[in-house]
């Protein structure tokens, strides 16, 4: 007898099992019922199509977890044992805790030009520094290789990369001024005046900047023209950031209220009465979901930046917060004169989880993108601090790719300018850009039904039954038949064209005149007849 052969084992059968959870997290809602007796939907061919987008749904909600198990990299943060807390751990002990390559993350630049303004990159790899008494710098942090250096010979308030490394912004004396990665001077942009805070929108290509007279102004880098200008009865517009989700400008008065901006009204899309005294500093989450704010009576408040109601979270420090930064995890560092104070979203309370003690006074500080590091701009330089678990572990590269080349930065430019969202589109709800503009696709219904009912009308000819001798037959009823169908389109044809200019009229009327959008893009418009 021949023995059965054994089948052999297979290691790996299948697909790997993904935890409910994870697809829960994907998921984009429970979906339609689609059982039979319980689903208004009679019609088969539409259950159908309905029960195969469900599907799709389900098979993304999977994919999209299922791909999770690619991202080899967590988050990791500090661990204490038992009667220790994390306050008290110093950054050279952190330094001697971790390998050689996060060591080098930490360290300090000693420069004597005055309080110091930074920004990261969006990718995280480049630093530009701007001191008080006109230093500005710009290199690549990780590696130490410096872009530019140079002295703009007066006073630097407040600096921003524009779209891509190789560009950047300062806010000088009188103006604001655009540099290259080399340091020569591209543009001089004259009618942003006394500019004391600068914000770079990076899907709308445009910068943001505050001036001292209370002035908002709205620059399209890709066209080089200001799309608005508004007042916002502020004095001096000292506490001024974006919002990333949205692109609304959130700025602080002296009233103790934010006011949040966009370049398509000239009053705030909303105002908020966060403290008693003045506003001394404002941070958003990088996802847009909190917004913490920090008043001279020593309290700080995070509030729900969603829903615009009350505070979340309510604590009072020992000393008045000048700084607020807001990491990729939801940590939030507050600086106190010279001391940093990280802490850290502990359900119901903000629980302290690092500190750190300078010997200036700080002047700004940030959270770097995709990297456990804060960097802090002193009086006397700058001073960059490592922070276990503050940055997301893991990039997407299409996003924002730290260890992109030069060919692969171009793409990116280029893609990014064709996916350019218009000013037009900012505004509280960040996904009305994907919402239908029902008025104007109802008008183009209604226009399309008009045209459909202009149509010949029917001809229904008989001839009297009296007839002379010898005259009318089948053929001469069918001619004047012919001949009557002929005027009746005629006509249908006459009224269509009437309907026809009458509706062009209509949107010329509603439509407002095309802008000018400078000689590199005028040629994509329409032609005027």
């Amino acid at each position: 007898m021949n023995k059965e052969r054994k089948k052999p084992k297979i290691e790996f059968p299948g697909k790997a099992p993904i935890k409910p959870e994870l697809i829960a997290k994907h998921k984009r809602g429970d979906g339609l019922n689609l059982n039979k007796g319980k689903t208004p939907i009679k019609n088969k061919i539409h259950l159908e199509k309905l029960k195969t987008k469900e599907k799709k749904y389900e098979n993304a909600a999977e994919q999209a977890a299922r791909s999770e198990l690619l991202l080899t990299e967590d988050y990791g943060y500090l661990e204490t044992e038992a009667g220790e807390t994390t306050t008290q751990f110093r950054q050279n002990e952190i330094r001697s805790a971790v390998d050689i390559t996060s060591a080098t993350k930490s360290f300090q630049l000693k420069l004597d030009f005055g309080s110091y303004r930074l920004k990261y990159s969006r990718n995280g790899r480049h630093l530009l520094i701007g001191g008080k008494m006109g230093h500005v710098a710009a290199f690549d942090w990780l590696t130490k290789k410096l872009s530019c250096e140079m002295n703009v010979m007066e006073s630097v308030y407040d600096v921003s990369w524009l779209h891509i490394e190789t560009m950047y912004a300062v806010a000088q004396k009188k103006s604001v001024y655009v540099y290259d990665n080399q340091g020569i001077e591209l543009h001089c942009l004259k009618r942003m005046q006394n500019v004391t805070r600068l914000e770079f929108l990076p899907y709308h290509f445009l910068l943001a900047a505050g001036s001292d007279t209370g002035c908002l102004s709205w620059l399209d880098i890709s066209i080089g023209k200001i799309v608005s200008r508004r007042d916002s009865k502020i004095n001096k517009l000292s506490v001024m950031t974006q919002n990333p989700s949205n692109a609304i400008l959130c700025c602080g008065d002296s009233k103790g209220v934010v006011s949040m901006w966009s370049p398509n009204s000239h009053e705030p899309e909303a105002k908020m009465l966060c403290h008693k005294q003045a506003i001394s500093s404002i941070a958003v989450h990088p996802y847009g979901t909190y917004m913490a704010t920090s008043s001279p009576d020593r309290s700080v408040k995070v509030w729900d930046a969603r829903q615009l109601s009350g505070p979340v979270h309510n604590f009072i420090l020992r000393s008045p917060a000048q700084n607020l930064s807001y990491s990729q995890r939801g940590l939030l560092a507050v600086s106190m004169d010279n001391v940093v104070e990280v802490f850290k979203d502990d359900k119901d309370t903000m629980k302290p989880y690092l500190r750190h003690k300078e010997s200036w006074s700080i002047s700004g500080m940030q959270f770097c993108p995709y990297e456990d590091v804060l960097g802090i701009g002193t009086e006397k330089g700058f001073v960059s601090l490592i922070v276990p678990g503050a940055a997301e572990a893991n990039f997407d590269a299409l996003e924002a790719n730290p260890f992109q080349t030069k060919s692969q930065r171009r793409e990116a430019e280029v893609k990014a300018l064709l996916d350019k969202i218009q000013p037009e589109l900012i505004s509280l709800d960040s996904g009305a850009i994907a919402d239908v503009d029902v008025p104007t696709l109802t008008e183009k219904i209604e226009a399309k039904k008009k045209l459909m009912f202009i149509k010949p009308k029917k001809v229904d000819f008989k001839p009297s039954r009296t007839k002379a001798k010898g005259k009318g037959g089948t053929a001469k009823i069918v001619k004047t038949k012919n001949i009557l169908k002929a005027l009746s389109r005629r006509e249908a044809a006459e009224t269509m064209k009437k309907v026809q200019i009458e509706q062009q009229t209509e949107k010329k009327k509603k439509n407002i005149p095309n802008k000018d959008f400078g000689p590199t893009l005028n040629r994509f418009l329409p032609k005027s007849k």
